[in-house]
């Protein structure tokens, strides 16, 4: 059987998890700097990768006398634990699991459908791909490690957390009835995770209305106002002073 036949399941956020045909084999990778160059292979899989930026990003100084030398058993353990043709190339080397489903790659491709459902208010369509991504934002990336690259993707997650949590709040907004407390819990989060980014104001001022707690909504934005106030000068945006000026007139 050819590794292009095999179903590949990887995750990178959070545990590294590689299965094969239900058998794990990211147990079998060489150690901190295997599982830290195959990581990196898959996150960048899709592009030929030269071996002086592979030995960049497992070691903060290479030696390029010498990275060759602590480069190449790693890649030779990785071929065998994955098969010889899923490592290709030698200058330069590109990942080869044609089909593989990978973590990362799902969630930053759930998220552009959930915020196409929300865009379109087909508040249930959004909910599926918006737990893909919230998920595996949540896990996080390689704790305890430290690189460009690793801080890189770091950032995107975070990024993407966020928008998943405001494409949360707003499907449980629109679905509205029992799933009110979501949105609550998802703007609480939002403020807890990005003080200074409104969404998370404006989602948990509609959802405390909607529970008929108009009082704690208005309070809400006034905590916004001392925010930006204290730490950037400024008032909140149209949109948001816009929903308060709408929420004082249901008083």
């Amino acid at each position: 059987m050819t590794l292009a036949s095999r179903p590949v399941r990887i995750q990178i956020c959070g545990q590294l998890a590689v299965e094969r045909d239900g058998q794990r084999l990211d147990t079998a990778l060489p150690g901190r700097q295997g599982r830290l160059l195959f990581i990196y292979l898959v996150a960048n899989r899709h592009r030929h990768i030269p071996r002086d930026e592979l030995a960049e990003a497992l070691w903060r100084e290479p030696d390029p006398a010498a990275f060759d030398a602590r480069l190449n058993p790693l890649i030779s353990k990785l071929r065998r634990v994955l098969g010889a043709e899923a490592v290709e190339g030698r200058a330069t080397l590109r990942l080869c699991m044609p089909g593989a489903w990978v973590d990362l790659e799902a969630a930053l491709d759930a998220i552009h459908h959930a915020e196409s459902a929300v865009a379109q208010r087909d508040w249930s369509r959004a909910w599926g791909p918006v737990l893909v991504a919230l998920f595996a934002a949540e896990r996080g990336f390689l704790p305890g490690e430290d690189a460009a690259w690793i801080n890189e993707i770091r950032n995107q997650l975070d990024m993407l957390r966020l928008r998943a949590l405001e494409c949360y709040a707003a499907a449980e907004l629109g679905i509205a009835g029992t799933e009110l407390a979501g949105a609550e819990r998802a703007g609480r989060q939002l403020i807890r995770l990005a003080p200074l980014r409104e969404s998370g104001y404006r989602y948990l001022m509609q959802a405390l209305t909607a529970q008929d707690n108009l009082a704690e909504a208005l309070e809400v934005y006034q905590r916004l106002c001392d925010t930006l106030r204290d730490q950037l000068g400024v008032s909140p945006s149209p949109a948001t002073r816009n929903l308060y000026q709408r929420l004082l007139s249901a008083t």
